[in-house]
């Protein structure tokens, strides 16, 4: 038996060291509100570890009724900021959820697993009050379903 050796576990702590970590971005072009709220929840809803951005290609300022439709369900999302994909630690990410329907989706050049949702952006809706949130919640329903599924997967 002189050619096996004794081999060692590794500790459940050096385990959880090397495991690798999942860093999921949200990307659409004004990233002010899709990828705002999509953070938000994502956010609540990750499992430890896992890092979650927004980003948009031509960053515009949050919508606040994207902030309202996510205080509704008890989320803050109000100090959130418009970020461009640069400012994202690209080589990091490992997901890439891409929320562009009607507009053309921002290139991201990093090799990740790429995944498309294409809701329509709320921001464009036009009308009352009443009619424009009832756009959001629609979109934060959505994203809120979509989402939690992300999650049991990572």
């Amino acid at each position: 038996m002189g050619g096996l050796k004794n081999i060692r576990r590794p500790t459940r702590a050096a385990a959880a060291a090397t495991r690798r970590r999942q860093d999921v971005l949200f990307l659409c072009v004004a990233t002010s509100a899709r990828s705002q709220m999509a953070e938000g929840i994502a956010r609540r809803a990750a499992p430890r570890g896992v890092r979650v951005f927004s980003a948009g290609s031509r960053p515009g300022g949050l919508n606040p009724l994207a902030a309202e439709a996510m205080a509704e369900i008890g989320i803050d999302i109000s100090g959130h900021a418009s970020k461009e994909i640069s400012a994202i630690p690209g080589d990091e990410v490992d997901t890439v959820v891409f929320l562009c329907a009607e507009e053309v989706c921002p290139v991201f050049p990093a090799r990740v697993q790429r995944i498309h949702w294409p809701l329509p952006d709320p921001g464009a809706v036009r009308g009352s009050h009443q009619k424009r949130m009832a756009a959001f919640r629609r979109v934060r329903t959505e994203l809120h379903l979509r989402i939690g599924a992300l999650m049991e997967m990572l």
